[in-house]
Parts: structure tokens; sequence; C-alpha cells
């Protein structure tokens, strides 16, 4: 088989131009006639946006991101075959209100039941499994692609199946990518989330996982110190850089604080690295303060370790 290369060498590109082509032949959007009609593609999309209560050409153009002229030639053909009807606004009578007529109504709620059935025939051809991996992938897409999505409110969670594994790749990942650690690092962040499932005190431990639409945005571990039952160690802060500036790194140290307390705990201890200077900025508004730092030769790189505490 022979692969044409990206021009711009970007495989993200690449991926995301291969899915659109996929998707748009998988749904017919190429053809003439869109779900076997007389109607293109953007002629049914502007068919559901007067359907569904838009009721000027400006408020179309702008939802469809259509050239006004070409939607002009749209709404005509519509009003010539009997589908659109227009009237004067009753407040504005500069203004005109689109209605679709009873035939308008008729012809969209056809192309409405087409569209339903090749969604359900493309469904039924999945298993259980892929199709449940399917929606829940286009929810994340919606969601990703969203304009507005990043100005919903956040949760603080306790974790469940599958955030450990999160946990892990995203440490891996992104220490990779900021600061070029390499996979010994990932490997110490594994042993940390199996110690803490197979250790794991309620009462005395805690995970938090930041959630915002179903996306983890961070995560924080509060675990028992090994050798002094009165300490609590602060462990493997994480803030997604989606998710950065929004307070959440210090809502997490907060959430621990508090915990720590309730807990009985009567010092917090955390070590870092003194190149993660967001986190130190952290630490140093919850409290902490530096007690030791130590160069040393992991995951890699140099550096110099830091070991931070918190009086309770």
């Amino acid at each position: 088989m022979t692969t044409v290369p990206a021009q711009n060498g970007n495989e993200e590109v690449v991926v995301f131009r291969r899915f659109n082509r996929l998707y748009t032949r998988m749904i017919g959007a190429l053809q003439e006639g869109l779900l076997d009609s007389h109607y293109s593609l953007t002629e049914a999309r502007v068919l559901y946006e007067l359907a569904h209560g838009r009721v000027t050409a400006k408020e179309i153009a702008e939802e469809l991101g259509l050239d006004p002229g070409y939607l002009s030639r749209i709404l005509r053909r519509f009003e010539d075959t009997g589908l659109l009807k227009k009237t004067a606004s009753a407040k504005d009578a500069r203004q005109i209100q689109l209605f679709l007529t009873a035939k308008g109504k008729t012809a969209f709620n056809e192309l409405d039941r087409r569209s339903d059935k090749q969604a359900a025939n493309l469904l039924s051809q999945l298993t259980p499994s892929k199709r449940e991996v399917l929606l829940r992938s286009m929810s994340e897409i919606e969601r990703a692609l969203s304009p507005d999505s990043s100005a919903a409110p956040y949760v603080l969670r306790q974790h469940r199946p599958g955030d450990m594994g999160w946990v892990v790749s995203r440490h891996g990942i992104l220490y990779a990518q900021e600061y070029g650690w390499d996979e010994h690092f990932e490997a110490l962040v594994a042993r940390i989330v199996a110690d803490f499932i197979l250790q794991y005190e309620p009462k005395r431990e805690r995970c938090w996982i930041a959630e915002r639409n179903g996306d983890r945005l961070g995560c924080i571990f509060l675990v028992k110190h090994p050798e002094q039952s009165d300490t609590a160690k602060l462990r493997l802060l994480l803030v997604e850089p989606s998710a950065r500036g929004i307070g959440l790194g210090k809502a997490l140290v907060n959430e621990c604080i508090q915990f720590a307390r309730t807990a009985g705990y009567k010092k917090m201890t955390l070590w870092t690295q003194n190149i993660l200077t967001a986190a130190h900025h952290i630490y140093q508004q919850a409290g902490f303060r530096l007690v030791r730092e130590e160069p040393h030769h992991s995951f890699g790189v140099d550096l110099i370790g830091q070991t931070w505490e918190l009086e309770l």
C-alpha cells in the first residue's frame, strides 16, 4: 500500500483530515442530494435552522457561516417552491422574518426521519462496545470544539476506575513535552498510583480528579507518610494546559490541606523540582515553606529536588 505524505509533515492534521473524509463519505455529504433527497447538505442545514427557530436571514447566515448572497439564493428557491414564506416583523417592518410553510415542514420532517434512519442503521452495524466508544468520542469531540466549553465550571471528585491510567499517561506525556523527562518519570508515577490503590486508607488518604463536562482537567493525591504517622504527603499535582490560569491548581492544593486537617495530620510535606516554578507559587500561597534542596540526576535530566513542608 502506498501512502501520500502530508505536505506540512503534521501528523495531527493528517488524522483530522482523514476523519473528516471518512465521516463525510459515510453520511453522504458529498452526494448531490443529501439522504436521497433533492436538497444539498447546505440546503438541509438551512431547513433545520428554519425549523428550529431561526427567523431571519442574518441569524441563519451567522449560525452557519454562510455568504449572505449564497443564502439569499437558497431562500429564494425555497420560496419559489412553496417551502418558505416571508413576513415583515411586527416590531420592525424593515426586518423580514422567515417561516416554513406546511410543505416546508413536511420536507424537513422527511429529511429528519431519513437522517434518524441513517444514524440508526450505522449504529446497528456496531457491537455494543464499539457503539459506546463511538458515542462517547462524539460527545468529547463536540465538547472540545464547542466555543464556550472552557467556561463551564469544574468539579473535584474522588477517583474511580480508569482514572489511574489517565494519571500515569498524562504525567508521562506532559512532563516529556514540557521538561524533556524520559519514561522513568512515568514509571515512578505508575508505582505511586499502584501503591495508592493497593494500600488505600480512605480515612487518611485521598485522590481528587478535577473534571469538566466529562473531561479530566487535573489531579492531586494525599497519602500518609510511610515513616511519620502525623505527616501527610502531597503528591502528583497536575493541571492540564487547557485548564491553567483558572485557579485549579490552587483549588486542588487547598482541598488536600483541608482534608489533611480533618484527617488529623499535624504536618504536610511534598517533594518537587526547582524548575516547577508555577507549582512553587501555589505551594507558597498555601503556606508551604522550602526546607531542603538537593541536586540529582533523574528522568534523564539534571535536577534540583526540593522538599517543602506545611505545619497544620
